[in-house]
C-alpha cells in the first residue's frame, strides 16, 4: 500500500483519486471544495485539512490543478516545504510548459523527483481509470511514475524529459480540435446536400476521412453510444478546457517560433462557441454552430 497525496478533486481528479483508493492504496484528498473532499472520503479517500497534511508523509503526491499559476503557487508554497524526503511529485494538471520545467526544477532542487503527466481521454475515462498518460521525467523515474499512475491508466507514454508530457498534450489536443472542427463542417455539409448523417457516418467511418473524432466521439447522437453527444454534450470535454488547451498550443507556438495557422483558426472557432455560452458544453457541440441551429442546444 502506497501513501498517496492527491491535490485537486474536479472534474478528472476526483474520479483519479477514486481509482488511488479501489487499487488499496491510502490516498489523503484536498480540494479546496468541501463537496469535492467528501465525495473523494466516499470513494474510499481520507480528507486531508490541507495540501500541507495531505503531503507531509506522502511516498507519491498527484495533483490535479487548472493552470499553470496553481501549480507553481501549491508546489512554492504547499508542496516543496513540507513533503517527506524521497516522495515522488508526479504532476497530471494540463499546463504551459515553462511552467512543467520550471516546478520540476525546484523539485531537483529539493533533492525530489518530478514528473508532469498530462492525461488524455476526459471524465469517462478518468472515473473508469483508463486514461492515456503523456510523461515528461528522467528515464531513471519512469518506472517509478508508471507505478504511481497505472491505476487511473489504459497507457503510460514516455514522452521525455521535464515538460515533454505538455508539449504531448497540447500537440495532441491541437490535432484532435482541428479534427473535430473538420468532422462537424463534413456533417453540416452533408446534410445540406441532402445525404443523412448516419449514411455518411457510415461510408467516412471505412474511407480516409476515418478519425477519432469522428468514430469515437461522432458529434451525431446515436452513431457512438459512449459519446457525450448522446448525452445533451454534457459530461464530456468541455469546449471551455478545450479552449484552454489550444491557447496553450498557440502561446507554445508563438514562443517557439512554429507555424500553426489550423491551431489559431480553431482556437478562434472554440472561443467563438465558448464566448456564446456554450463553454461547459462538450466540444463536440460545436456541430451547432456549424449547421447554424444553437437554438437546439439546452
Amino acid at each position: 500500500m502506497t501513501r498517496i497525496a492527491f491535490i485537486g478533486l474536479g472534474n478528472m481528479g476526483g474520479g483519479m483519486a477514486a481509482n488511488q483508493a479501489k487499487a488499496g492504496h491510502q490516498v489523503r484528498a484536498f480540494d479546496l471544495s468541501p463537496d469535492a473532499i467528501q465525495r473523494a472520503v466516499s470513494a474510499g479517500c481520507i480528507a486531508a485539512a490541507s495540501v500541507r497534511d495531505a503531503v507531509m508523509d506522502a511516498q507519491v503526491v498527484l495533483t490535479m490543478l487548472p493552470a499553470g499559476q496553481h501549480v507553481r503557487s501549491v508546489y512554492e508554497t504547499d508542496i516543496l516545504p513540507h513533503v517527506a524526503k524521497g516522495a515522488l511529485l508526479v504532476d497530471c494538471s494540463t499546463i504551459d510548459v515553462d511552467s512543467a520545467r520550471a516546478v520540476a526544477a525546484m523539485a531537483v532542487a529539493a533533492g525530489l523527483r518530478a514528473a508532469d503527466a498530462p492525461v488524455s481521454g476526459g471524465t469517462a475515462a478518468a472515473d473508469a481509470g483508463t486514461l492515456a498518460f503523456m510523461a515528461g521525467c528522467e528515464e531513471a523515474d519512469f518506472t517509478a511514475v508508471e507505478a504511481a499512475l497505472a491505476p487511473m491508466a489504459r497507457v503510460i507514454i514516455h514522452a521525455g524529459k521535464a515538460g515533454s508530457g505538455q508539449a504531448a498534450k497540447i500537440c495532441n489536443n491541437m490535432v484532435l480540435g482541428i479534427s473535430m472542427l473538420g468532422v462537424c463542417e463534413a456533417f453540416a455539409l452533408a446534410e445540406k446536400l441532402g445525404l443523412e448523417a448516419d449514411r455518411f457516418f457510415e461510408i467516412a467511418s471505412k474511407s480516409s476521412g476515418q478519425c477519432w473524432s469522428l468514430t469515437s466521439y461522432s458529434p451525431i447522437p446515436g452513431q457512438v453510444p459512449t459519446a457525450p453527444s448522446n448525452r445533451g454534450y454534457e459530461g464530456g470535454f468541455a469546449t471551455g478546457m478545450m479552449l484552454k488547451d489550444l491557447k496553450l498550443a498557440q502561446e507554445a507556438a508563438a514562443k517557439s517560433g512554429a507555424t500553426t495557422p489550423m491551431g489559431a483558426q480553431a482556437e478562434a472557432m472554440y472561443a467563438l462557441f465558448s464566448g456564446l455560452g456554450y463553454g461547459t458544453k462538450d466540444f463536440s457541440a460545436v456541430l451547432h454552430l456549424m449547421r447554424g441551429q444553437l437554438n437546439e442546444l439546452a
